[in-house]
């Protein structure tokens, strides 16, 4: 090409580039949020019938970054991620070692202070997302991030959710990791009890909305080596009037032994209760809710029935892995039931868990941003670890008062207290006492 032909050419490339730098600067830079989340902690644990008593105060810093998607066909984002947490006060001797609030040093004390950080890249085409990194807060009934704690659990892999048919979602993917609540470190997953982990959590399901009122669901799970898991949901809302309605909310688990299940690193420890074959996964889980609702008031009556086999189980960290202890908080994670609790999880093999709650919203009395709570849980008919042994019971009270500032200079600013008393009567016997106070605010800076 000659000398006074390559200026045309120069030019459509350089009009090429601009063009291309505006696509990804109108998706990607002008749909992107950056938001700091501040949360300040203070975690009371006071165990009634041995074990040490825990006292800690702390502060969170979460920084994410969420890039919108650049235009095109295929759209493509990352989403950043940054935590610190900042141990204020553990008391003497209030720090418990391998516990689930602040990480532990080699001499068991809490750290001044730890960070940890991730991304996720994630593409989109059409109505369907997929996600591929080590931020993942999965919300699903067979696999839940917690955020009970100073500091979010988080996952590692990838996963893809769809909304191309009008009224149904899809999700799906594998969760190769995942960081814990009170960790630095990433491990994979396993279950309570169990010494070694699983890097292969698969899943798919998908959520119906039916009718306006009615939402079906089916997820599948499993946790390589550990256990399959099946799931059906059912939720309807029955419209009474402009101030009232009536919701169902019913649940079905069920889940079986994996692979190296029951071996000797892969035994599950069936949360202390009976096992029909020690070791191993084998169990149905039923759960019924009914909530009635008048205007700022609602009572919600529940029932859940775990089968006799073997307890109720869920993804989770090892605490030890290959024979190696690891004192940094892998420990804790949340399942999809109100037995999950302040203290107890109320899911030993036979159990049967009535629940009671009553909550008030005072938006309707005109104080928008405050709302509080009262639940009952009482546990019968759990079998004995040694199948021979007289079934025991446990029940807690737990309470929760939550308000948000709804505007002015501190609008967003959150303060949640909860306080759970626990008692069991199996042996041994488990009694403890838990307070939290929270106060959580996040700042948008675009």
């Amino acid at each position: 090409m000659s000398r006074k032909n390559r200026f045309p050419a120069r030019l459509m490339m350089t009009t090429a580039a601009l063009g291309v730098a505006q696509v990804v600067h109108a998706g990607f830079i002008e749909d992107s949020k950056l938001t700091v989340n501040a949360r300040n902690y203070y975690y009371d644990v006071d165990n009634h019938e041995g074990g040490k008593d825990q006292r800690e105060w702390a502060q969170a810093f979460k920084v994410d970054y969420l890039s919108g998607f650049t235009e095109g066909t295929v759209g493509f984002g990352l989403d950043l991620q940054g935590l610190v947490g900042i141990h204020l006060d553990g008391g003497k001797g209030h720090h418990p070692d391998s516990n689930t609030f602040t990480p532990s040093d080699s001499d068991g004390s809490a750290p001044h202070e730890w960070s940890a950080g991730g991304a996720t890249a994630k593409l989109r085409f059409s109505k369907t997302e997929l996600r591929y990194g080590n931020t993942l807060s999965p919300n699903l009934p067979i696999l839940i991030a917690n955020e009970s704690r100073l500091l979010p659990q988080t996952f590692g892999g990838f996963m893809f959710t769809s909304r191309e048919i009008d009224n149904l979602t899809l999700t799906g993917g594998q969760i190769e990791s995942a960081r814990g609540r009170a960790s630095t470190n990433s491990s994979g997953l396993s279950v309570a009890g169990a010494t070694r982990d699983s890097n292969k959590f698969r899943f798919a399901g998908g959520d119906w909305k039916a009718t306006k009122n009615l939402t079906l669901q089916y997820y599948y799970a499993n946790l390589e080596d550990f256990y399959t898991q099946h799931f059906f949901g059912l939720q309807h809302v029955l419209p009474i009037s402009e101030s009232q309605s009536f919701k169902t909310d019913l649940r079905y688990f069920r889940s079986r032994s994996d692979g190296a299940n029951g071996d000797a690193g892969y035994r599950f420890n069936n949360n202390g209760g009976y096992a029909k074959n020690p070791g191993e996964v084998d169990n149905d889980t039923g759960i019924a809710t009914f909530t009635y609702t008048l205007y700022g008031h609602s009572l919600s009556l529940g029932y859940q029935h775990v089968s006799s086999d073997g307890g109720f189980v869920w993804a989770n960290q090892a605490n030890v892995v290959d024979g190696r202890g690891r004192n940094d908080g892998e420990g804790g994670a949340s399942f999809y039931s109100w037995s999950d609790a302040v203290v107890g999880n109320f899911s030993r093999a036979g159990e049967n868990t009535t629940m009671a709650q009553y909550a008030y919203d005072f938006s309707s009395v005109g104080v928008p941003g405050l709302k509080t709570s009262v639940a009952y849980l009482r546990g019968e008919d759990a079998r004995a670890a040694n199948g021979t042994g007289p079934d025991t019971h446990e029940w807690e009270t737990d309470m929760r008062v939550d308000y948000v500032v709804p505007s002015g200079p501190l609008k967003g600013f959150g303060t949640t207290l909860r306080h759970g008393i626990y008692r069991g009567g199996g042996s041994p016997i488990v009694d403890a006492n838990q307070t939290r106070l929270i106060f959580n605010y996040t700042y948008a800076f675009f």
